[in-house]
């Protein structure tokens, strides 16, 4: 019975795991006959579409939002706020699928808009390395592109997809003008060769996966957070600029470079990694309280519980 049941599991993975590779490929080339404009508002109501159908992850939101908001927003505000959040994860998504058409620097441009850029500049020609800090807010995935069209060669931490074929498109997107995927979890002493030679990585840290973590604030709730980018940077010395990214109301992209984070060195280690790691948690609450609807909410952000983390 428990090895049928095995069969079965596999068999629905692998149909589900086809069905959404041929949606993905046929989405990618209709993303190709349509203006930005036209495709985004398409994905948009795409993605109101689906919170219809996904009432678990409809009631993530919901909850999510009432804990940050419950004592400054109505219920009635909140419900609004989290069908926005469906309709820009639609568009946010359908953006990272438009953007395999993109063939050159020009084209990004086009629909790019960058403030602060001055700050990734000045940390990056100290020469110690640069940890760009970013969060799952709006289409993400065009950090890797800002980065690589500036001789960057940003490597950039992920997990890898259950499906070899959903992650080698991924990838492919990511490595085609100079990022390079690195699995999160492998390749440390990658990370750090390409860091103490001045290069470059971009690191997300706004989600709960099972990596090490300690617990620290986000969002006005504790929650274990993954301390790999405050290992890297004191373990370096590389700077830690944060960046981030948001779809703005014109359609365009709009990225923000902040001024490089200080790290505190207290000689305990454990102090270090819970004060600096505040720290990252603290600036991307910033930007995520400054364009909520973007954020990815359905996440189970604060699902591990005290002494459930990885140390």
């Amino acid at each position: 019975m428990a090895k049928r049941k095995k069969v079965i599991k596999r068999f629905k993975r692998k149909v589900r795991y086809n069905f959404i590779y041929a949606l993905l490929r046929a989405m990618m080339f209709i993303s190709g006959l349509m203006s930005r404009a036209a495709w985004l508002k398409f994905c948009g109501a795409l993605g109101r579409l689906s919170s219809v159908f996904t009432a678990n992850s409809r009631k993530r939101v919901v909850e999510h939002l009432t804990m940050v908001y419950g004592k400054e927003k109505t219920p009635a505000e909140i419900k609004a706020l989290s069908k926005k959040v469906f309709k820009m994860l639609g568009m946010n998504a359908g953006d990272i699928i438009q953007s395999v058409n993109i063939s050159n620097q020009e084209d990004y441009e086009k629909f790019r808009v960058i403030r602060g850029v001055e700050h990734a500049e000045a940390a990056h020609k100290k020469g110690k390395g640069v940890i760009f800090l970013t969060a799952h807010i709006g289409p993400f995935e065009y950090i890797a592109t800002e980065l690589a069209f500036r001789g960057y060669k940003p490597l950039i931490v992920g997990t890898k997809l259950k499906d070899q074929r959903l992650n080698d498109l991924l990838a492919s997107n990511r490595n085609k003008f100079g990022a390079q995927l690195v699995e999160r979890g492998k390749d440390t002493v990658k990370l750090v060769k390409n860091l103490k030679l001045g290069g470059t990585m971009i690191i997300l840290i706004d989600q709960d996966t099972k990596v090490k973590s300690r617990f620290v604030n986000f969002l006005g709730h504790p929650c274990a957070t993954p301390i790999g980018a405050t290992i890297m940077a004191l373990k370096t010395g590389a700077a830690v600029v944060p960046m981030f990214l948001h779809q703005r109301e014109d359609f365009k992209i709009e990225i923000n470079c902040y001024p490089e984070l200080e790290m505190t060195v207290t000689g305990d280690d454990e102090t270090d990694l819970i004060v600096n790691t505040q720290k990252l948690s603290d600036v991307t609450e910033q930007e995520v309280r400054k364009y909520p609807e973007q954020w990815v909410w359905m996440h189970e952000r604060w699902k591990t519980k005290p002494g459930e983390e990885i140390r």
